[in-house]
């Protein structure tokens, strides 16, 4: 059993898949990622496929490592 809902669910989609763009569009692979945030590559994958729910520091990190505002990481989620 999934310990999300689907609502849920459906926002770390949209978010893992916000995040995943961003990340395509700087050409940077989930290992590098993973790096500049000092955490797992498999951490990134899981994120990315709306598995696991950052925690808002993680968002910040990422933020940070992807050079863009914290407000694009989560831009069209309702």
């Amino acid at each position: 059993m999934s310990q999300y809902n689907q609502t849920q669910k459906t926002l770390l989609l949209k978010l893992g898949n916000n995040i995943k763009q961003i990340r395509s569009q700087m050409k940077i692979s989930q290992e590098e990622l993973a790096f500049k945030i000092n955490s797992a590559r498999n951490f990134i994958g899981c994120i990315e496929r709306g598995e696991k729910a950052p925690t808002i520091l993680t968002l910040h990190r990422l933020a940070q490592a992807l050079g863009v505002k914290l407000s694009e990481l989560v831009e069209d989620i309702d």
